[in-house]
């Protein structure tokens, strides 16, 4: 496993651009980016109450804006890391055929925390639940990147 990763919600607005912004901040050696399986808000800037959830927390998301993934971050990306099973499914529709990149729910490397999924935070209004699952996924998916 390489160091550039990206990391796919829906829309690219709470959960995608958050656990960018944790990994970042926890390895800035790594090379990522987040992305979105919606168009729904390309162009925007992380939804604001997660901006201030992840701003208490240290982590600066501001400079982040949604983007929607396509057939290129197969190539761009040695890692894709999903939020739910329903993004896995999006994201392997966009795969280009032969293509054997990795595409991985962020909870796999966290198997302690009891999710199968990161909840949706813009449905749930949990930010900082959320925040506390990105950072424990976050720090298993250094350690399986930065270990070997």
């Amino acid at each position: 496993m390489s160091d550039r990763i990206v990391f796919v919600c829906l829309g690219n607005i709470c959960r995608s651009p958050a656990a960018e912004g944790v990994f970042r901040a926890m390895f800035p050696q790594a090379r990522t980016d987040s992305a979105g399986t919606s168009d729904w808000h390309v162009g925007e800037a992380p939804y604001g109450p997660m901006q201030s959830a992840a701003r208490g927390r240290g982590y600066d998301l501001s400079d982040l804006r949604a983007r929607q993934v396509t057939a290129d971050d197969f190539t761009a990306f040695d890692l894709i890391v999903a939020m739910d099973a329903q993004n896995v499914a999006r994201i392997e529709a966009v795969r280009p055929q032969g293509n054997e990149t990795p595409v991985r729910l962020f909870t796999d490397f966290a198997p302690h925390a009891g999710a199968d999924h990161v909840p949706d935070p813009y449905y749930t209004r949990d930010f900082d639940g959320v925040l506390d699952l990105i950072e424990t996924c976050a720090a298993g998916l250094g350690k399986a990147v930065f270990s070997s």
